[in-house]
């Protein structure tokens, strides 16, 4: 896999340039300073992982990442932390905060590259089928994946597609999070923010930016924050 770097600080390029080949094998096939620049690039390549600022002249990170290749996995880097939110919302695969420490660059590299896989080996004759209030349908390499909502951690939406985490897979298949939401046990699964679904029983603990599942941490969004803690708060307590 290869990738590039889009910051407009020379010091923060080459930090960010050295960091991804201390923790990774990826081909590193561009640096740029801004998204003018890159966006010449594009016309002509297609680059797996694009390590992104945020606060930048011409157009901000944000701005550039709701418009590239629906393929594109794009990992955030910025020194803002108010940003975080608005990331998912537009499918990030990360967030990272400078000083960029060099674990959490690790565990953004390996999860775009298992949702690089993910999406490389997809067959577009996958779907979901709904059959059960206790268990779904999966389609995939043609098989059909039966999952018990009990074993279901979370769903994730990604682009076009979304992903179902369970406690021993992930599977893919081509549907809005909206819509697989709509189908499945709505007192056992909560929407939590644009990107993510939740099954509430595994929730370990949340704040006021966050929900904890295992080692994962899933955003909370504001649009459904007071939702989901009205919800779940009064499922705990009954």
């Amino acid at each position: 896999m290869n990738c590039i770097i889009i910051d407009d600080e020379p010091l923060a390029r080459e930090e960010m340039l050295s960091l991804i080949k201390e923790v990774s094998d990826l081909e590193i096939i561009g640096s740029f300073s801004n998204t003018k620049l890159v966006s010449e690039f594009l016309k002509n390549n297609n680059p797996d992982i694009i390590f992104l600022d945020i606060e930048m002249p011409l157009m901000n990170g944000l701005e550039f990442a709701e418009n590239l290749y629906k393929n594109t996995l794009v990992i955030f880097t910025t020194a803002y932390s108010q940003y975080a939110i608005k990331s998912y919302e537009i499918d990030a695969i990360d967030y990272l905060l400078k000083p960029i420490d060099k674990k959490r660059l690790d565990k953004a590299i390996n999860k775009a590259i298992v949702y690089k896989n993910l999406l490389t080996n997809y067959n577009l004759e996958n779907e979901v089928e709904i059959n059960s209030e206790e268990f779904i349908f999966i389609k995939a390499d043609r098989k059909f994946y039966k999952i018990f909502f009990s074993d279901i951690l979370y769903i994730e939406g990604l682009k076009d597609y979304v992903i179902i985490h369970t406690k021993n897979q992930k599977l893919i298949t081509a549907m809005n999070l909206k819509t697989i939401h709509q189908k499945i046990n709505s007192n056992l699964f909560l929407r939590v923010s644009k990107s993510y679904v939740v099954n509430t029983n595994f929730i370990d603990s949340f704040d006021n930016h966050k929900v904890y599942i295992n080692k994962n941490e899933i955003p909370l969004g504001e649009v459904y924050k007071n939702d989901f803690i009205l919800k779940y708060a009064k499922d705990i307590l009954e």
